[in-house]
């Protein structure tokens, strides 16, 4: 079975939203994102979504900045309500010094750029939500197809000028966009 277009769209904004609560540190939205049995694993971060979310936060909170590149994805409906995909992603990650996880970053004594190349390997379940039948995450799998880190100039934006760069609050110029994800 091939699925329906909206059924494949409404499985794109999944993985889109949670790019963006990544990059943004909007937390919350994860409830929105995957059903509340699901399970995560992708490197160190192993268990629950909601486990997932508090070793996310370790990993991502003390990076200056991230963004995350989704790529190509592939569908492979099983029946009208399962569907495994696969995402290919790039991750960049602002690294500071002093970062507190030497398992995931080094800490090299100087701000530098962690590059992650990767693949999501996800099973969505379109199950019955509050406002009907809705897909999300029941099981995710990160996968590692290469890094690299480079010491670079001005990874850290401290010269960008006032409201230039992205926020990690609701003074973000997306925060209308996400407003559905939000609640």
């Amino acid at each position: 079975m091939t699925g329906t277009l909206e059924d494949r769209e409404a499985i794109r904004d999944v993985i889109a939203a949670y790019a963006h609560a990544i990059d943004r540190r909007r937390w919350q939205m994860m409830e929105r994102l995957f059903h509340s049995d699901a399970v995560f694993k992708f490197g160190v971060i192993e268990g629950d979504w909601r486990g997932f979310v508090d070793q996310a936060r370790g990993v991502i909170d003390p990076c200056l900045a991230t963004q995350h590149q989704l790529g190509q994805v592939i569908f492979g409906f099983d029946g009208p309500d399962i569907c495994h995909t696969e995402t290919y992603m790039t991750a960049m990650h602002t690294i500071p010094p002093g970062y507190p996880l030497a398992e995931v970053f080094p800490d090299k004594g100087v701000i530098y750029s962690a590059v992650v190349a990767g693949r999501y390997v996800d099973r969505f379940e379109k199950r019955s939500g509050l406002n009907g039948p809705e897909w999300r995450i029941a099981q995710r799998t990160g996968l590692y197809d290469w890094r690299e880190f480079r010491v670079v100039e001005g990874v850290d934006l401290s010269d960008t000028p006032e409201g230039a760069a992205g926020y990690h609050d609701e003074r973000d110029p997306s925060t209308p966009v996400v407003a559905r994800w939000l609640g």
